[in-house]
């Protein structure tokens, strides 16, 4: 545990150092594009946070290499290898998309390619376990093709869910966390080097993550793009496919007992085949409502809209930090609720808390006008908004106050919705308006990006 821990650290460290050198690049090379009517920020953000996170992986890879007891990872599998070869193209990939906006077909073509990649090099799904049927063994082809499609679907699910700032690797943050534990538990507890992968694998998505997110917090500094959504897609995917297809069910010996027992003993053996959906469920369930949405109005189903789930809560109130929370919270949920299940599938407290946690989560999303108030002993820890100051202020008093205080010529002749050009430059046209708090899609003085 020490040494997947160290190497977490080194990950994030690596990932947290480098994300600002790279914010400096991506806005000198321009990878820095305007506001568009979907964008949920005011300000254009430089992208290409991926090469931070790729670089993260880098050493996250390098230091477990250089560790006693991971360095057996390396020397009884070619997962690692399989993993990085794929991991570059698709950052590769990620990263002229980030500066030229390819098209969508090249960017599924290549992620079809990274899947390849790894397959070629023994990342892949050898048997499938299947309830009341048992291990299945997949041949050459069918391995491929399930490996390919997962990989495209867990990179495309993370892809568009990376809508506001800091939810794609918060979210992927809590499903390594819950994955790591799951994966963990096979290698510690069954004995089982065949999981080790994962388990570093996870370990490694963490520290990307954790070392990205301060970075990309609410107001952002930077966006991780599709050179770092992408990848950290990928590596989830790498996990997931180690696990499922590498780890024979059979040498858990979990057929023993009566017949009811067996059941409830195999629920370790069956979360392969769960723990890669619950882990992008929500990911998941925004791309097919897009796809489907899309596709019922006639257009592609790559066509970018304002229509995914962490637009639809802003639409109804909720502030951005309160959105990307609410987010967070449902990931947890299932992604940890399945990983307690795995763990003890017969007791019902489990179901009980679920159902609770879920209750609190629709009424969480019921309120989307509450605001905390945080005592007075604990007002230096909070953010200033939490804060009392002689009586709260609404945000949108707040920002007509400041709209207010803006001296003449700041705004053009459409109003504060929309800025005017600022030396030379043409004005940025910002989403809709309406959407509370720190995510107001109101126009801002200015589109310059401090360094």
């Amino acid at each position: 545990m020490r040494e997947y821990l160290l190497t977490l650290c080194i990950t994030a460290a690596v990932t947290y150092l480098l994300t600002g050198p790279v914010r400096k690049f991506a806005i000198v090379a321009g990878a820095m594009p305007e506001i568009r009517a979907r964008d949920v920020h005011r300000e254009p953000t430089p992208r290409l946070g991926g090469i931070a996170m790729f670089f993260g992986l880098c050493a996250g890879l390098l230091v477990a290499d250089h560790l006693t007891n991971l360095n057996e990872v390396f020397e009884k599998s070619n997962e690692p290898r399989a993993l990085l070869s794929g991991a570059a193209l698709i950052w590769l990939i990620g990263v002229l998309d980030d500066k030229f906006e390819i098209d969508a077909l090249i960017k599924l073509g290549g992620q079809m390619i990274a899947a390849g990649v790894m397959v070629m090099q023994g990342l892949t799904i050898l048997w499938l376990p299947v309830p009341l049927v048992g291990t299945v063994a997949l041949t050459q082809w069918q391995g491929t093709l399930l490996t390919v499609a997962l990989v495209v679907i867990t990179i495309n699910a993370v892809n568009f869910v990376d809508g506001l700032d800091g939810l794609a690797a918060g979210m992927v943050c809590i499903a390594s966390a819950a994955f790591f534990m799951y994966a963990y538990r096979i290698w510690y507890s069954y004995g089982i080097e065949a999981a080790a992968p994962a388990t570093l694998f996870a370990a490694i998505l963490m520290g990307m993550c954790l070392g990205f997110l301060p970075h990309n917090m609410h107001p952002a500094r930077i966006f991780m793009g599709d050179s770092g959504s992408m990848l950290i897609g990928l590596v989830l995917a790498a996990g997931a496919i180690s696990v499922t297809g590498q780890v024979d069910p059979d040498i858990m010996r979990l057929f023993s007992g009566s017949e009811r027992n067996a059941v409830h003993q195999m629920v370790p053996v069956y979360i392969p085949l769960l723990m890669p959906l619950t882990i992008i469920a929500i990911p998941a369930a925004d791309l097919i409502l897009a796809i489907v949405r899309r596709t019922w109005r006639g257009q592609s189903p790559f066509a970018a809209d304002r229509g995914h789930l962490h637009h639809r809560l802003l639409e109804i109130g909720h502030s951005h930090s309160r959105a990307v929370l609410i987010m967070y919270f449902w990931s947890a949920l299932i992604a940890f609720g399945a990983l307690t299940y795995s763990v003890n599938a017969a007791s019902m407290w489990i179901v009980l808390g679920v159902v609770i946690l879920s209750a609190i989560g629709l009424a969480l999303l019921l309120l989307p006008r509450f605001r905390p108030r945080t005592p007075r002993w604990a007002e230096a820890f909070v953010p200033p908004r939490y804060r009392r100051r002689g009586g709260v202020q609404t945000e949108t008093q707040e920002a007509g106050a400041q709209e207010a205080a803006a001296p003449a010529g700041q705004y053009g002749p459409a109003g504060p919705e929309q800025p005017a050009a600022v030396d030379g430059q043409s004005p940025v046209t910002v989403g809709v308006s309406g959407a509370n708090g720190a995510t107001a899609i109101g126009g801002r003085g200015g589109s310059k990006v401090r360094i």
